[in-house]
């Protein structure tokens, strides 16, 4: 059985994807995956997620340049969340913040 059977989608198809910095460990952001938006994922060893928003697949780094490279996926003992450990090129965040997880619950900006 591969990775994409084992893994239970919600009733929209998709299942979220914590990204994570390869070498610090940082956690980058959160975003979701359908079956087709992983397939790529797999093949072409980029991240490309499914756009809740715009309702298509969406390459990370496709008009920033900011792509996240591949270094390994892992699935959650539940099998309803996956991990990408990634080797992030400029910020994952559309704020320009390498992460998006940039501020504390008060609002307050953290390193």
């Amino acid at each position: 059985m591969n990775l994409i059977d084992q893994i239970k989608f919600d009733e929209r198809g998709l299942v979220p994807a914590i990204v994570q910095d390869v070498e610090t460990k940082e956690v980058l952001m959160l975003a979701y995956m359908n079956r087709e938006s992983l397939a790529w994922t797999i093949q072409n060893g980029k991240a490309c997620y499914w756009s809740r928003s715009r309702q298509k697949l969406w390459i990370k780094g496709e008009t920033s340049g900011h792509f996240q490279f591949i270094h390994s996926i892992r699935i959650d003992c539940d099998e309803d969340t996956i991990l990408l450990e990634v080797k992030q090129i400029g910020p994952a965040c559309h704020t320009g913040k390498y992460s998006c997880f940039y501020r504390d619950i008060a609002g307050k900006e953290v390193a």
